[in-house]
């Protein structure tokens, strides 16, 4: 990935800031909903801004990513989320699940876990 230099990244509410200037993105987890919100930490600056943008937004629009590279992050990061959510299923919901639904949801996660373990283990250029 390459920084924009002399780029304006739009954080929303806004506020704008040059992409080189940008040295840290985290999303705020509480209260996130559809209207994802970002702390943007900026050089010289003693607080994060919060960008009413998600850090992927930013992101993409800081860097010069590749399409097919932001989706494949992007897929990755999907199936995290999936798999968090599957460890959070209780033993009860996931043998009705598996009786009812006929879907075995231990399978699944250790798939997900084996499939997302394989791309960490790739070479990166």
């Amino acid at each position: 990935m390459r920084i924009e230099k002399g780029h304006m990244v739009a954080l929303g509410y806004g506020k704008y800031v040059r992409a080189e200037s940008i040295v840290g993105l985290e999303p705020i987890a509480d209260g996130r909903g559809p209207g994802k919100r970002t702390k943007v930490y900026v050089e010289h600056l003693n607080h994060p801004m919060i960008a009413s943008r998600s850090e992927r937004a930013i992101l993409r629009d800081q860097v010069a990513m590749p399409t097919a590279e932001l989706k494949a992050w992007e897929q990755q990061e999907v199936l995290h989320d999936l798999l968090d959510a599957i460890g959070d299923l209780n033993p009860m919901l996931r043998s009705i699940i598996r009786d009812q639904g006929h879907w075995d949801v231990d399978q699944f996660e250790a798939r997900l876990r084996e499939v997302l373990s394989e791309e960490r283990e790739e070479p990166t250029d």
